[in-house]
């Protein structure tokens, strides 16, 4: 990182850190979860470093970042407590052992990323099409489409899942 760069994000971090927590700690009402997403918040920073010409839109800029950081969290711990309870439901026999849980979490999230980078019909074919088993003509029913639009969309999701999959090997590959 240029020392430009890392001049700014040490200038943010000394003057908002603090603001930044209290602001994250309301909002999640953990002062740990609250650390931790400040703490991501100024990685993402680091990563991509704005210009600003106010202290006004710094905090705004970084209340942005948290906000989208919270979010995911949510949707991640949620996703999470949706697979524990199916879990839970499962024969002890059946289930499967602890680090196999952590790939098939971790795995879930990645998949729940790519739903959400889908436009939204398309994350909804693919979901009726591969949770639901519904037809295509069922699909294009519930959607208000043209069967030949659910078989665009549903390949469309099928590219992404071969993408991530790519990403996914990659990641365990190395």
């Amino acid at each position: 990182m240029p020392s430009a760069d890392a001049s700014l994000v040490q200038t943010l971090y000394t003057s908002h850190h603090r603001w930044l927590v209290q602001l994250l700690r309301r909002r999640l009402s953990n002062t740990a979860d609250a650390a931790d997403l400040a703490q991501d918040t100024f990685v993402r920073i680091m990563k991509r470093p704005p210009a600003f010409d106010c202290a006004v839109r710094e905090r705004s800029y970084l209340a942005t970042i948290a906000r989208g950081l919270c979010i995911d969290q949510w949707r991640r711990r949620q996703l999470e407590q949706t697979w524990l309870q199916s879990l839970a439901a499962q024969p002890e026999a059946l289930q499967p052992s602890p680090e196999q849980q952590a790939i098939i979490v971790e795995t879930l999230h990645e998949v729940d990323a790519m739903l959400q980078r889908l436009p939204k019909r398309v994350s909804e074919a693919f979901i009726l099409a591969q949770l639901h088993g519904l037809t295509y003509r069922t699909i294009a029913a519930q959607l208000g489409v043209c069967e030949r639009s659910v078989k665009n969309y549903l390949a469309q999701a099928l590219l992404h899942c071969a993408l991530l999959e790519t990403e996914l090997d990659g990641l365990l590959v190395d």
